[in-house]
């Protein structure tokens, strides 16, 4: 029979458990909140610019009528040879499957991708730390004859996540196109949660470069959530203070959509090149912070479930030991009981 004194102590420890525990799911709710008013706040921007850019295509031809070129060189599209794959995951663990889940489907699009150069930059300390046991450093370039095709980490950006910054995405962004522009890389793809509301999530693959279709996510890859997670992420979801549905922007998506939509035409100063060199890396830094907002809010989501998870974990444990305790006491009452009992039986 277990002693119960020791099962008071971890009664007591699980109890400190859970309310660590407890308070950490508040906070990721709160988090979350936060996350999620942020997301919102970069739509309209983002919805706007998305418009003058089709604006733009529906006037001006993408296309040099001359040289038959795309007049930008991210409309530019090739055969695939050297692919550059972001992956964001979270600076922090705790939040269930949430990085695994992103490094598995991370996995996934490398090895539909087998026979071809991939180059990987993680953002979070989760996804580098992973993706550095597993693969090795990029080497300076050479002009020496090209290796047989093999995943490489070019680059990692750990601690920024925090608090996303636009200028952060932006640089990212332009560092890309740079190398895309060279011909360096044929193409660019990012794998983040793209989060809707707790019950709304899925994990996505999308290309980034080029652009195929203005204002149309091109998903490579896409995983939905389970019944079961869905469940769970209800639960979580009661009493922290967060909506369950996506919030209603239905009046300032309308407005952001009106914007440069007029049946007019339009006269430009610049020409169509020049106009396309401005704008199509601010549409693609846009996709980026775009990309990394949602995986910020996905993660407080994924943090909140698994933090009740562990509560309502804790708790069980704690109705369980409670009664194995009293089960002990008992049988320690009815032993001693017995000994009075026989004691006197023996002396009378």
């Amino acid at each position: 029979m277990p002693n119960i004194l020791d099962i008071r102590r971890r009664i007591r420890s699980v109890t400190n458990t859970r309310q660590i525990t407890k308070a950490m799911k508040m906070v990721s709710a709160a988090k979350l909140r936060r996350a999620q008013d942020r997301a919102l706040a970069a739509r309209p921007y983002a919805q706007m610019l998305t418009n003058v850019l089709k604006s733009l295509v529906s006037r001006a031809e993408i296309y040099d009528p001359e040289t038959g070129q795309p007049r930008h060189p991210l409309l530019a599209q090739r055969p695939e040879h050297n692919v550059l794959l972001i992956v964001v995951t979270g600076d922090k663990g705790l939040a269930g499957a949430f990085n695994t889940n992103i490094l598995k489907a991370a996995g996934r699009f490398i090895e539909s991708k087998a026979g071809k150069n991939i180059e990987l930059e993680a953002v979070g300390r989760k996804g580098r730390d992973f993706l550095k046991r597993r693969y090795q450093a990029a080497k300076p370039r050479t002009d020496e004859p090209q290796e047989a095709p093999r995943t490489t980490i070019i680059g990692e950006y750990v601690g920024v996540l925090n608090k996303v910054e636009y200028s952060m995405a932006s640089e990212m962004a332009a560092r890309v196109i740079e190398r895309y522009s060279r011909c360096e890389i044929d193409s660019v793809y990012i794998v983040y949660n793209e989060f809707k509301s707790v019950i709304a999530q899925r994990l996505v693959v999308e290309q980034v470069l080029p652009i195929e279709q203005i204002g149309e996510a091109a998903v490579a890859q896409a995983e939905e959530m389970t019944q079961k997670e869905k469940e769970r992420a209800i639960e979580a979801a009661k009493g922290a203070g967060v909506g369950l549905r996506p919030a209603d922007t239905h009046a300032v998506d309308e407005a952001a959509a009106k914007f440069a939509t007029g049946q007019v035409d339009y006269l430009y100063e610049q020409p169509p090149a020049e106009l396309f060199r401005t704008l199509l890396p601010k549409y693609v830094g846009i996709q980026v912070f775009h990309a990394l907002l949602e995986s910020v809010a996905a993660e407080h989501a994924a943090r909140m479930t698994a933090m009740e998870s562990a509560t309502s974990n804790a708790t069980d444990m704690i109705d369980s030991l409670t009664l194995v305790m009293n089960r002990a006491r008992q049988a320690k009452i009815t032993k001693e009981i017995i000994e009075i009992v026989s004691g006197a039986a023996a002396a009378g």
